[in-house]
């Protein structure tokens, strides 16, 4: 795998998680107790720096910045499973890394444990559902070759921002990434593995219903 693939993935994932972690702390600092003055400047700046990251880095890398993706990618045979896994392991280490800037930024400790509480059904329901609607909407452009797919991804997200209880997260590295913050897009580390494990699962449920619904751009 070229160099510059995982450089691209390692540079956007920990961009993405620099704006989503930076914008809460500046959006809940700003807000003056309003959690949905705070939610809204959070979800349009990731929905911002999320059309800019993959309009900029998806001709290097396919700008998936998102375990859940890569995955996916494997099984439509885009890139090998070995790739996805290099993928994923960069896309970790680089959330993390994110995660550090944005606290660094803000004079807050490198990395703290999560505090806010994300848990039960309806919570692991709203990231199966954000994750499924994701990939939907990232292989629907794919398949369909949509040149508007830096800005579709990003509507979506920031729309998903409000629709899912959970605000969305639909991405194991974020996920885990953001057990490391105890700010305003935190979440406990004990919370995680359900969230990682629904997100999995809605990505796999997209993939079947992608290959359904568009049948003729199914590779293979």
């Amino acid at each position: 795998m070229r160099p510059r693939r995982l450089a691209a993935e390692a540079l956007g994932t920990a961009a993405l998680l620099a704006v989503v972690v930076g914008s809460g702390i500046m959006g809940e600092r700003l807000a003056g107790g309003n959690e949905a003055i705070a939610l809204l400047a959070n979800s349009l700046a990731t929905g911002c720096g999320l059309a800019v990251l993959i309009a900029v880095l998806g001709p290097v890398s396919g700008a998936h910045f998102n375990p859940a993706v890569s995955l996916v990618a494997a099984l439509e045979k885009v890139i090998s499973p070995g790739e996805a896994a290099a993928y994923a392991g960069v896309q970790v280490a680089a959330a993390f890394a994110g995660v550090a800037l944005a606290h660094l930024m803000f004079e807050l400790p490198v990395l703290v444990p999560g505090v806010k509480v994300r848990t039960g059904a309806a919570q692991w329901l709203a990231e199966g559902v954000a994750t499924f609607g994701l990939l939907m909407v990232i292989l629907g452009c794919v398949r369909q070759r949509l040149a508007a797919a830096p800005l579709l991804v990003a509507a979506y997200i920031t729309a998903a921002y409000w629709f899912t209880a959970s605000t969305s997260f639909a991405n194991p590295a974020v996920t885990l990434a953001r057990a490391a913050t105890d700010t305003f897009a935190g979440i406990r580390p004990v919370d995680a593995p359900a969230f990682i494990a629904a997100q999995l699962a809605g990505a796999l449920l997209a993939w079947r219903c992608a290959r359904w619904l568009w049948p003729k751009s199914t590779p293979g």
